[in-house]
């Protein structure tokens, strides 16, 4: 109980000066399904404010139409694989998607409006979970453990070439440490600052876009393979959260829900031994103040207007990713789908 009220007092500390943006308080959300098939979708990207980009498994990647609900899908094949994206990424100018395991296939937009391989890896242990651009230019992929560090990517040409980064610039990797594919939320940015979370509890943080790095340990649950950090956001360069937790245990809730005020140099757990338990993707509500969080798993919706201290179910329904359009509206994927999310 005084682990408790500790949080919310930190938590009303680090928020109180933000009085501009307070809690939009919801209690419900209303649910549209605008794309049906079967596919299981992990990624998706706004790429403004009318258009919503997607990739997914069976090679399937294509658009939502948000203002009249079109949807434009094609299948990307390479030679005989189809491969299975659960990375997107975006510029002012591209569209990018990359696949998953060996060979790991990274496309980008074309002049000639077709999706051209910019970048290929192959080998053992191969396999690729999350992507997000800096700016413009400057953009980061990353993937699982190989030969002894982690997999990390970057472009500074606006994705036309990737470069892999060597072991030696890199901390020294946890054997079997990767980062869970769950909902392309294992890569956050603010600034020239990058945070990525692993399998291993751990996160990265470079702050020079990539050039030097430095790992610290979270609280964060990370006993079995299937247990870790899932997903990662922050609010501003200082607030932070994070969620995970075991997707075969998607009940327990001790340890899988960490909170950062100094901008990931420390985490404290929240709401431990309190719902949600497991979820794959969690989000800052846009114009909240950073009191607005949402997040999602197959196990359904939560909801906390006090920065994580506590949560409320909003619905039952499952999906692996969501991203705010503004904040009220947002879309999410997972099994099969593609909806609209209305809160109120």
């Amino acid at each position: 109980m005084k682990q408790h009220f500790f949080l919310l007092a930190l938590v009303c500390l680090v928020l109180g000066c933000q009085s501009e943006s307070k809690s939009h308080y919801y209690n419900a959300v209303n649910i549209k399904t605008v794309f049906e098939d079967s596919v299981s979708i992990r990624a998706i990207e706004y790429l403004d404010n009318k258009t919503l980009a997607f990739a997914g498994s069976k090679g399937i990647f294509g658009t939502v139409d948000i203002p009249t609900g079109k949807i434009r899908t094609n299948t990307m094949k390479y030679h005989t694989k189809i491969p299975a994206f659960r990375a997107v990424a975006h510029t002012s100018t591209d569209f990018f998607m990359l696949s998953i395991e060996s060979p790991a296939l990274l496309y980008k937009t074309a002049k000639n409006g077709q999706m051209e391989l910019v970048y290929k890896e192959e080998g053992e242990g191969v396999f690729y979970d999350a992507m997000k651009f800096w700016n413009d230019l400057e953009g980061i992929a990353i993937g699982d453990e190989v030969n002894g560090c982690l997999s990390i990517i970057i472009t500074k040409d606006g994705g036309q070439t990737w470069n892999k980064l060597s072991c030696s610039n890199l901390p020294k990797g946890i054997d079997g440490e990767g980062a869970f594919a769950a909902s392309n939320t294992n890569i956050e940015i603010q600034g020239e600052i990058v945070w990525i979370i692993t399998t291993s509890g751990r996160i990265y943080i470079s702050e020079d876009r990539g050039e030097t790095w430095n790992t610290m340990q979270t609280p964060i649950i990370n006993e079995k393979e299937t247990q870790g950090i899932y997903s990662i956001d922050f609010y501003d360069e200082n607030l932070g959260f994070a969620v995970g937790g075991d997707f075969t245990e998607p009940d327990a809730n001790i340890f899988n829900k960490i909170l950062t005020t100094d901008g990931g140099k420390t985490w404290k757990t929240i709401a431990d031994e309190q719902p949600p338990g497991y979820k794959s993707c969690v989000q800052y509500i846009p114009n909240s103040g950073g009191n607005d969080l949402v997040t999602v798993g197959f196990t359904g919706i939560d909801y906390s207007d006090n920065g994580g201290v506590s949560w409320k179910t909003l619905s039952e329904e499952g999906f692996y990713t969501i991203r705010f359009l503004n904040d009220s509206i947002a879309y999410a994927a997972g099994k099969y789908r593609i909806a609209r999310l209305v809160f109120k």
